[in-house]
């Protein structure tokens, strides 16, 4: 298939051509032999390949091609005494034999050999086009390795040089910062394998390509599975990899490149821990009901009744002495809307009509009662991180699909765009005025992301802020609002902590509120989430949650239909636990009075710790924390940390914010997630801690112990450093003048140094 369509490229040739049609031919083998090279799109002339469509403007492959037969035709003429013709290239006049001459000595020999090799080895520049894209396309989707691998490999041994990665790197590098200061981790491992002299064979590659590709380097898919297969209950395999068709290298890639912080390597080293009796204090996620938040009365009992067959409840004759009135009238309501069927079946793919009801007057409600909302733009969820997994899938259709996420975030986004195969574009909150973003900001990012090619789809805003604790203003929210609307980008607008607001002086405003303030609801294409796993519900398990869709082509919300079909439907316990987190008990009902004191209880212990926790942070030296004035969250930063803690870091192929994680893990039991899982500014240190749980307070002497312990045990390693620095500046002073004795004397150090190193730097722990 794919030869017949490159038929156009080149013409039939002579036998007495073979040289050039080989040379050909290897080209085409690494342009074309994967089927993964969906990256040689262009805007012409397109072909069919598996079922899925390829683009290729072939002047470019034609004009290497030429070049090569050119070359290699020339190069058979030198050689050969016939004159070789072509039915596609005119016979050039073969010009006479140069006059004899003396061969020339064996070192220009040398580096003349070496010289054609060199440029046998080089790529032209439409290979060097192609290379590109096939470089962007692997950063795009995690596909493409092996043809990314052929494509490097122009000597056609099977192995890369390190020397050639890296010069592949620096060529096809469209950033303004170098490589080294982006994939700092992955630049060292490449820098060490160039040491010494350490081949990447496929395999190798994709682990190098894992490793450099990742947000973070603080996770590492091999320790993951270490603490995976330590796990209670999981059987221990003796077999080797290879007796797998389905393993590390034929699996999905961009699987393995995809991370989530928040149930990372400190999290399954807790767990691990925690197997072996240590007490932890889970601080890493916002799982309100695990750290020991009650659950809301009515909601359990409406719950109840609605899963009990009739009989044993609604219907009881002595329901009444068990359930208060209006418990069992809300029952009986969403029995109705539910049907005969029971809470057993499946429902509309979109989620039962009467819920979705009750949750359009909510919005109506909220945004001040005059700004509609309707029935048919609500989709029923598993939790809003399903809904926001099935948008960005609807919205990411080609490897340079970006979209716009804050810095720092929660991790679904990243993890979910890295899965869809799209491109993230971080836009910085600034730290200094409690996380907002500018204008400047915004289109500095539109602009930098559009000059590497890329279409700016979606931005993702997350109000109150996970896990910076914000909480955005009508300002705040109006600047964002109007950069979407102008530049045509969706907003996806991330609202499910609303309930938590605990500063005075702020309060909720929703985006959609925000577009039709100033005018722009029929401009700006938004969607925004909500979950019944936050607020003061907290009810995670249920897996409740819900999107909106507002201002969305009609064509395209018809396809999101149909993506919810594919999966049937969403838990109906999740549904109607969003019935009842929009439409609680109301003043005067029988159930209010609990329902109001069981709430006002959870707000308020969740305000006090905030504050707490934040003031106590603030407290211990070295550690700035900004106010937590919504959200589950604290997002502490690290201060003055001595040079030995990114140095030893970077030994264990790790980030500093894991290095503290696991250290604050180890010694007191307290599991935070490293702040380098969110993203951060460039040189920032920290870590993000719930205050869900009624101990995180207590535990801020543990904290302040911690830290002075870490910081000690840093600052001295530092000083070791410096001196046995200083010992060896000594020594070199001391060294004789023999440049021989010299280059002996280093070369030892540098053996001594690698292979101290090349034990820390394990192959299969790469990523």
């Amino acid at each position: 298939m794919f030869q017949r369509n490159c038929r156009t490229l080149l013409s039939s040739s002579s036998s007495s051509s073979s040289a050039a049609a080989a040379a050909i031919s290897r080209r085409r083998k690494i342009l074309c032999t994967n089927h993964n090279a969906n990256a040689l799109r262009r805007n012409t002339d397109c072909y069919y390949l598996s079922g899925r469509s390829y683009y290729r403007s072939f002047s470019s492959l034609r004009e290497e091609e030429d070049v090569l037969y050119e070359a290699t035709s020339s190069n058979n003429n030198s050689n050969n005494s016939q004159t070789t013709t072509t039915t596609t290239i005119t016979t050039q006049q073969q010009s006479p034999p140069p006059p004899e001459q003396s061969p020339p000595p064996p070192q220009q020999q040398q580096q003349q050999q070496q010289q054609q090799e060199d440029s046998d080895h080089t790529p032209s520049k439409p290979l060097k086009e192609v290379r590109k894209q096939l470089w962007e396309f692997y950063v795009s989707t995690g596909r493409g390795a092996n043809a990314l691998f052929e494509a490097i490999d122009l000597r056609e041994v099977g192995e890369i040089h390190p020397s050639e990665l890296k010069a592949f790197l620096e060529e096809v590098w469209s950033g303004s910062e170098h490589p080294k200061e982006i994939m700092p981790y992955a630049w060292n491992i490449l820098e060490l394998r160039t040491k010494q002299n350490s081949m990447y064979t496929t395999k190798t590659f994709k682990q190098w390509l894992i490793a450099a590709t990742k947000m973070s380097a603080d996770q590492k898919n091999q320790r993951t599975l270490a603490y995976f297969q330590q796990s209670k209950g999981m059987k221990e395999e003796e077999d080797n990899e290879d007796d797998y068709s389905w393993n590390s290298d034929s699996m999905s890639q961009s699987l393995r490149r995809m991370q989530y912080a928040v149930r990372g390597e400190v999290v399954m080293r807790a767990n691990q821990l925690e197997a072996e009796g240590k007490n932890i204090l889970y601080t890493n996620i916002g799982n309100p009901h695990q750290v020991g938040q009650s659950p809301i009365t009515y909601y359990r009992q409406v719950m109840a009744l609605c899963d009990l067959p009739a009989e044993v409840g609604v219907d009881h004759p002595s329901v009444g002495d068990m359930f208060p009135p209006d418990v069992i009238e809300r029952a009986k309501e969403l029995r109705d809307i539910i049907g005969p069927s029971g809470t057993g079946a499946y429902t509309h793919s979109q989620g039962l009509l009467g819920i979705r009801q009750h949750v359009a007057e909510f919005i109506q409600e909220r945004d001040g009662g005059t700004y509609p909302s309707h029935a048919g733009n609500i989709f029923l969820t598993n939790g809003a991180s399903a809904a926001i997994a099935m948008v960005l899938q609807g919205l990411i259709g080609e490897p340079n699909d970006a979209v716009l996420i804050p810095i720092p975030q929660y991790p679904i986004y990243s993890a979910m765009i890295a899965k869809m195969g799209g491109r993230q574009v971080g836009y910085e909150l600034s730290e200094d005025l409690n996380w907002t973003v500018t204008r400047n900001e915004l289109e500095r990012c539109l602009e930098k992301a559009q000059s590497e090619g890329l279409t700016v789809k979606a931005m993702a805003m997350i109000n109150p802020g996970n896990p910076s604790g914000n909480i955005m203003t009508h300002c705040d929210i109006q600047t964002v609002v109007e950069f979407c609307a102008s530049n045509k980008i969706v907003l996806l607008a991330d609202e499910v902590y609303q309930t938590n607001v605990y500063s005075p002086h702020s309060k909720f405003v929703s985006a959609k509120q925000v577009a039709y303030d100033t005018g722009l609801e029929k401009e700006l294409q938004l969607v925004s989430f909500h979950s019944t796993s936050k607020g003061l519900v907290g009810e995670c398990g249920r897996r409740g949650g819900y999107m909106e869709l507002h201002h969305i082509d009609p064509y395209v919300q018809s396809q999101m239909y149909k993506l919810a079909s594919s999966e049937l439907c969403s838990g109906l316990q999740g549904q109607i636990m969003v019935s009842l987190m929009v439409r609680g008990p109301r003043p005067g009902d029988g159930s209010y009075e609990l329902y109001k004191e069981e709430t006002r209880r959870i707000f308020e212990g969740l305000k006090e710790r905030s504050q707490k926790l934040v003031r106590g942070l603030n407290l211990i030296d070295g550690v700035c924390c900004a106010p937590a004035d919504g959200a589950m969250y604290a997002f502490p930063r690290l201060e003055n940390l001595p040079e030995s803690v990114f140095r030893r870091a970077k030994e264990l192929g790790t980030t500093p914010d894991n290095l503290y994680a696991l250290s604050l893990l180890e010694s007191t039991g307290i599991c935070v997630v490293p702040a380098s899982g969110f993203g951060q500014s460039k040189g920032r240190v920290g870590f993000r801690t719930t205050f869900l749980h009624p101990d995180t307070v207590r535990a801020i002497d543990k904290f302040r112990e911690h830290h002075y312990e870490f910081m000690d045990k840093y600052t001295k390693l530092q000083h070791d450093y410096e001196q046995q620095q200083e010992e060896e500046e000594e020594e070199e002073d001391q060294q004789p003048n023999d440049p021989q004795q010299q280059r002996q004397t280093t070369t030892t150090k540098d053996e001594a140094t690698t292979t101290k190193t090349s034990h820390e730097h394990d192959d299969d722990d790469l990523e």
